[in-house]
Parts: structure tokens; sequence; C-alpha cells
């Protein structure tokens, strides 16, 4: 089992054609994802070949679903072109659209944010490395060859610390990795994650990677107390930041004691949360739970 992707899913890329998306479509297809076709309105009806296997280009989402099916959308999409295309694919109906671009200005998320949720496709990002499912699928950016399959779930604002958080516990493995991006808005939540592996019968426990700024974290805490059994360990990024900086992600801003890394520990642990002073840390408070 897994959350939002797994074997069965057929994933198309929007912006295939471009430099970044035929890189990261490589490694995917790399990976094991299967991927049925791009979306590029001025080659459709081409075709790109990976390493002898060839995909086809659509003219639009809408085309590309209706020819193969496809379910996922990741998206390689200049800032100032991702809006129509996050309403495009919204509009074919795909169920889910992974959104890696970075700049994207927050006034077009939440605007694309709201529209998706209306119509019921999940968005996960933008400014994100999407998610993999180990051994099954990679939709985005996520290094594949750092763990496999395993029992943990991993909901992250950071990229890079998705990653080493993935090969810290490479030993055990992970269920669904999921990079949710750290913009001031995003589409899918820690606390829709932390929900969905609540549900998912093979995810044993789970890790929650936070950033100082906003209440996201604190927001989340809540809702591990009220309806979340399984156990989670934390971490947050950002407790030698200073006060009132912005750090790397455009969402990380702390003003007085709210957003600040001690105050989102704080919120945490009295929800039962084990909360980690460094990645690596953590990583060993989640080997304790799962080894018992």
């Amino acid at each position: 089992m897994s959350i939002f992707i797994n074997s069965d899913s057929k994933v198309i890329v929007q912006g295939m054609t471009g430099s970044e998306g035929s890189k990261h479509t490589a490694r995917m297809l790399a990976s094991g994802t299967t991927i049925v076709g791009g979306v590029n309105p001025r080659k459709a009806g081409t075709s790109v070949d990976f390493d002898g296997q060839s995909i086809p280009v659509f003219g639009s989402v809408a085309d590309a679903m209706a020819q193969t099916g496809a379910d996922v959308t990741v998206l390689f999409v200049p800032p100032a072109f991702t809006k129509s295309a996050v309403i495009e694919a919204v509009d074919a109906g795909i169920p889910l659209a992974v959104i890696i671009t970075e700049g994207v200005p927050v006034a077009d998320t939440a605007e694309f944010f709201a529209y998706a949720q209306s119509k019921g496709t999940r968005l996960i990002g933008p400014n994100c490395p999407g998610l993999i499912t180990p051994g099954q699928s990679n939709v985005g950016i996520t290094p594949a060859n750092i763990t496999g399959p395993g029992k943990i779930g991993l909901v992250s604002k950071s990229g890079t610390l998705t990653y080493q958080m993935m090969f810290e516990l490479r030993d055990i493995g992970f269920s669904t990795a999921v990079g949710i991006g750290g913009d001031p808005v995003i589409g899918t939540t820690h606390i829709d994650c932390l929900e969905a592996f609540e549900n998912d019968p093979e995810t044993a426990a789970i890790v929650m990677i936070g950033e100082i700024g906003g209440d996201a974290e604190e927001r989340a805490a809540a809702y591990i107390k009220d309806h979340v059994t399984k156990p989670v360990v934390g971490y947050v990024a950002g407790f030698e930041a200073p006060e009132g900086k912005t750090m790397g992600h455009a969402g990380a801003i702390v003003s007085g004691s709210a957003g600040t890394a001690q105050a989102k520990k704080e919120a945490l642990e009295a929800a039962g949360v084990k909360v980690g002073k460094t990645p690596t840390e953590t990583a060993e408070l989640m080997r304790q739970i799962i080894n018992g």
C-alpha cells in the first residue's frame, strides 16, 4: 500500500520536452514510474525517445488522458505559465497534479488551488520535490536510489531534508515520501498526508518535517493529537534562525514567538510527537519506535 501514487499510477509530464522536464522524465522512467505521455501543444503528435522507450507527446492534458488513461500529471512548466497549465489539468479532470516549479506567484497558487479544490483535483506543491512510493512510482525529482520500500510514511516541507531522512532511514524503508513544498500557499498539507498515512494499513509510523514560519506545524500537532493513532516523530528546520529573518523558503518567516522552531517543537511534543534536534536524531527516534 501507499498514499496518492502506486504501481498502477499512469503519469503524464507537462513540460516533458523542456530541459528540466526531459531530464527528470528520464530519471522517473529509470526508477520504474509508468509515464504514458508528455504535453506540449506545439509538439503534439511527436514522440521523445528515452533510452529506447518512446513517449508520445499530446497537445493537451485532455487528449493525453483520453488516449492513455493517465491519472497523474507532473508539471515542469515555467512560473509564468504554471497557473494556466494547472487549470488545464484540473479542467481535464486529472485526480492528482504534482507541481515542481519554483517561483510561482503566491496569488496564482491561491487562485489555482481554490479552483482545483472546487473540481476535486489534489495538488502537491508548488516548489516541491514531488512524491515517491519506492519500487512503484516516483513523480517529481526525488532521487529513487536512496531508499527502498518499507513501512515509514514521510511528509516534509523541505526537499533536501526529505532526501536526507530517506537516506538516514534506508535500513527500514518507506511506504510513501511526500515533499509538500515550503511556499506560503500549497496544495496538499501536512494534515492531508497525516490523514492518508493514518488510513494506510502498510504505514506503521510517520516522520513529519517542518520548518520555521507560519503555523502549519502547530495545526498539524493539533490534528495528530485528535486523529492520529500511529507513532509520529518530527523535525523542525531552523532552530538557529534569527528572529524576523526570512529563510530559504517563501513561507519561512518568523514574527515574535509564533512560527519559531521552539514553538513548533513544543506544540508537537504536547501532541505526543517525539521531536529530534537534528535529522539524524530524528531518524534515531524513528528507529527506536520501529525496532521496539
